[in-house]
C-alpha cells in the first residue's frame, strides 16, 4: 500500500506527484484497471505469452542470453590461481 508523509514545507502537487509514481511502481493502477472488467483465463494467458516473448527479444536484441548462469567471456582476464597481486612473494 502506497503511503506519502507530508512535511511542513512540502507543496501539496509535489505530495500528489511522489504518490503517483510510488501507486506506478507498486502496480496498484494496471491492477485495478484489469480488475475492472473481467478477463478470460484465455485472453490472461495470451496476454502473458506476448508479454514472455516482447521480453526476450528485447534481452536478445541488447545482446543478453535468456539462459541462467551463462556469462560472456571477460576480455583481457588473467587468471592468477596462486599469486596474490597484493603480496610480495619475499616473506
Amino acid at each position: 500500500m502506497a503511503k506519502v508523509q507530508i512535511s511542513g514545507d512540502e507543496n501539496i502537487r509535489e505530495a500528489i506527484r511522489r504518490f503517483k509514481k510510488m501507486c506506478d511502481k507498486e502496480g496498484i493502477i494496471n491492477q485495478s484497471k484489469r480488475m475492472a472488467y473481467f478477463e478470460k483465463p484465455s485472453e490472461r494467458k495470451r496476454r502473458e505469452e506476448s508479454r514472455r516473448v516482447k521480453n526476450i527479444k528485447r534481452s536478445q536484441k541488447l545482446g543478453l542470453s535468456g539462459q541462467p548462469g551463462t556469462t560472456r567471456p571477460q576480455t583481457g582476464f588473467q587468471s592468477n590461481f596462486g599469486a596474490s597481486p597484493h603480496r610480495s612473494s619475499r616473506s
